[in-house]
């Protein structure tokens, strides 16, 4: 099989921990050729949808890849398209799954579905779940947010759109910076923003859950802030450890992995602190390196058999 995987630079990759890089490492291990591209090299002519990539060797060594020349293919010749681009999920990425769509219509297999990746806005999405949530505010007014404040008395606040705990604050009453924080999240009430109820089982760590083709991984890896930080995030300093996951967790697993699965999302990772689900990752959920070297799951082996099955099944 031939698989396209459309990501950031691959030079940028941190290869010891970079989920689409074991991705790619168990692929060749099966004697799948591998493909890579920019989003933004996506394009329309003459009716089809093709993709300005390069052929990718892995190397073994630094660096870990050789690329192949340029040439511009259509996507419908690869047996899956894999969309591993990190957020924001700003016009640009939009842009790019409208033309994935296209290319589904013409007989490419994209995985995430594109349409799913647009549904499924990694905070909005809680709200399709209610029964795992804590008490959220989604709004662009200041005064809206400022009430919901000072009813919980203690909030996280976050753009829509960004991943790594970017743009994330906690936020008291009478934080001296209050006003600030709103106004610059908001952009002064033109940008929607979510506020959640703080969770103080955040100390016991932000856990990632993965779910692969309606499967539950039974390891989550919970993100424990660094000393005097509230985001979990590893991107932030947060320190990974792979846990087996709690009844609790389970249970939300097991609850939202029919609906995802039947949504066309392969691959889907939830975040949950403490007993509430607080966002549906879906564009590039990672964590499976920490998972495997911890634990001795094989993560990328699971993601990787569920990507043949699909593919086979969809022959």
């Amino acid at each position: 099989m031939n698989f396209l995987f459309i990501a950031d630079p691959l030079a940028g990759f941190k290869t010891y921990k970079d989920s689409t890089y074991v991705m790619m490492v168990e692929s060749a291990r099966r004697g799948h050729g591998l493909f890579a591209m920019l989003a933004g090299d996506l394009a329309w002519r003459d009716g089809r949808v093709i993709g300005r990539l390069r052929k990718v060797e892995l190397t073994g060594a630094s660096p870990w890849f050789a690329e192949g020349a340029s040439e511009w293919r259509d996507l419908a010749a690869f047996d899956a398209v894999i969309m591993r681009t990190d957020p924001p999920f700003d016009q640009a990425y939009l842009y790019a799954t409208w033309l994935l769509e296209m290319a589904e219509r013409q007989g490419a297999r994209v995985f995430n579905r594109p349409q799913s990746l647009r549904d499924y806005n990694e905070k909005l999405a809680i709200a399709r779940f209610p029964q795992f949530t804590a008490p959220t505010l989604v709004a662009s007014d200041a005064a809206l947010i400022r009430a919901f404040l000072a009813e919980q008395g203690d909030v996280v606040v976050k753009p829509l759109n960004a991943m790594g705990g970017a743009g994330v604050f906690r936020l008291r009453p009478h934080d001296p910076n209050l006003g600030a924080i709103l106004e610059t999240l908001t952009r002064n009430g033109a940008e929607t923003i979510m506020a959640q109820r703080y969770l103080p089982e955040i100390k016991d760590g932000d856990k990632r859950i993965l779910l692969i083709d309606g499967e539950v991984v039974p390891f989550c890896l919970a993100r424990i802030p660094a000393e005097g930080e509230t985001r979990g995030n590893l991107a932030a300093g947060g320190t990974g450890v792979a846990r087996p996951l709690t009844e609790h967790d389970w249970e939300i697993a097991r609850g939202l992995a029919p609906t995802l699965k039947q949504a066309g999302l392969l691959l889907v990772g939830l975040d949950v602190i403490g007993a509430c689900l607080t966002e549906v990752n879906v564009t590039s959920p990672t964590c499976f390196q920490e998972i495997t070297q911890q634990t001795g799951f094989d993560v990328a082996a699971m993601f990787v058999d569920a990507l043949e099955r699909n593919v086979k099944g969809g022959e």
